[in-house]
């Protein structure tokens, strides 16, 4: 709350805040008096259905003491906790701190337990059925957001379970990809293929490599665009190269979707994909349980 680029946001926050609760005061006492309820009750003068008459009778007592009671919390709460512009509250409270505190208490209770997992093999702790329910909470709490719940994936994140690894499927691999991250590149072709038409000539080989439908009278001119452009980083058979995060093209399995859309696409302006590194963010004991998790993925 103290991020204000100059007092003046500070005040714009702080002035409305108080205003708005001493109107709520002003509107809770201005209601605590009325008539009572009954014959000699005044009414507003609307009238339904011929008898059904409106009376201005006053709101319950106790629906207005519990109103001024919220009233009296919130200016104690302003005063002890942040929420008034750049005053920080008495207590100087933060989110940031407390957020600290409770990660270290966590680190003192939890440490030993990573601390063992750590030592463990990855293959082995992947049969661990114990140590394999707290790494799917990390894996929900960290992972699934772009991994989906049950590690499937989505069109431009790859799912886990299939054994198909761009990056390479060995264990010590899926944990230096969780540890340090990926990124990875496909420029995009359409300049130097010519155009349009050399893109269609190279979607077409592409989707022949997968057994798929293709236009023949295109096959071979793709082929050769495929020999020259390609191969540095698919092969020349095109089955990709994990150094390089080049995936394999005759598998029938596509990071970004297998249309002939899609991969024209793909080929045209290029794909740019980041999987950030969780070293810095989780901690190397962390990282060895999430992936023995995902190689449990993968029997």
């Amino acid at each position: 709350m103290a991020d204000f680029v100059n007092q003046f946001w500070s005040w714009f926050i702080a002035i409305p805040t108080v205003l708005g609760i001493l109107a709520c005061a002003w509107l809770v006492l201005g209601n605590m008096s009325g008539k009572g309820s009954g014959s000699g009750s005044e009414t507003t003068g609307h009238i339904w259905d011929v008898d059904l008459t409106e009376y201005n009778n006053p709101l319950p007592a106790w629906w207005l003491n519990l109103f001024l009671i919220t009233i009296v919390w919130g200016l104690i709460y302003l005063v002890l906790y942040p929420g008034l512009g750049s005053f920080a509250g008495t207590l100087a409270w933060t989110s940031a701190e407390r957020y600290e505190i409770e990660m270290a208490q966590a680190e003192d209770e939890y440490a030993p337990l990573f601390a063992r997992y750590q030592k463990t093999d990855l293959a082995l702790l992947a049969k661990d059925k114990v140590a394999m329910r707290t790494a799917e909470r990390l894996f929900a709490s960290y992972c699934s957001t772009c991994h989906g719940s049950d590690a499937r994936g989505a069109v431009g994140f790859p799912n886990l379970r299939d054994g198909i690894w761009s990056w390479g499927g060995d264990p010590k691999q899926i944990k230096s990809t969780i540890l340090d991250g990926r990124i990875g590149i496909m420029p995009g072709w359409a300049t130097p293929l010519g155009g349009t038409q050399g893109v269609d000539d190279v979607t077409e080989y592409v989707l022949s490599l997968s057994g798929q439908e293709v236009n023949a009278d295109q096959l071979l001119s793709g082929q050769e665009k495929f020999q020259t452009f390609c191969i540095g980083c698919h092969g020349v058979d095109g089955t990709g190269n994990p150094a390089v995060g080049a995936p394999n093209l005759t598998d029938m399995t596509w990071l970004y979707g297998g249309s002939r859309e899609s991969i024209h696409r793909s080929i045209a302006v290029g794909r740019r994909g980041q999987m950030p590194g969780h070293q810095s963010f989780l901690g190397e004991h962390k990282v060895h349980l999430l992936a023995a998790y995902i190689v449990s993925l993968n029997p």
